[in-house]
């Protein structure tokens, strides 16, 4: 397959370099990235919608969250906080597999309350472990 590839890359090349692709419509125009062209018509004037409006999908929301506590627990140093952060993330994980389709499909509120108990047990043993120091 790589020597196809090599093949393809380098006709593409030599026709670049020939011009062959200087007058083709809409060159040199920016590239249409959000095309929805995958996506179902009668779905497409709702996400439009929804775009505009500022909603993303929950997918794109809980990876967006899911960075920004990597980004938090890069910088914690204290074992509660990073315990606390890793139940969260984990949490989030699982929500992620979920809309996914993955092989654990949990509602997000199930997720949410679990993150919260591992949250209340690290802040409590943590404590426990301070005042036994």
């Amino acid at each position: 397959m790589r020597l196809l590839d090599a093949l393809v890359e380098q006709r593409i090349a030599a026709a670049a370099a020939r011009g062959e692709f200087d007058d083709l419509p809409g060159a040199g125009a920016p590239l249409a990235l959000d095309d929805d062209a995958l996506v179902p018509e009668e779905v497409r004037v709702a996400n439009r919608i929804l775009k505009n409006a500022g909603f993303v999908p929950p997918a794109v929301e809980q990876l967006r969250a899911l960075r920004d506590l990597q980004t938090e627990l890069n910088a914690v140093s204290d074992q509660a906080t990073l315990c606390r952060l890793q139940a969260r993330i984990l949490a989030l994980d699982m929500a992620l597999e979920s809309l996914r389709g993955g092989p654990m499909v949990l509602p997000r509120e199930y997720c949410r309350r679990i993150a919260e108990r591992l949250s209340e047990r690290v802040g409590s043993g943590a404590t426990a472990n301070a005042g036994s120091q």
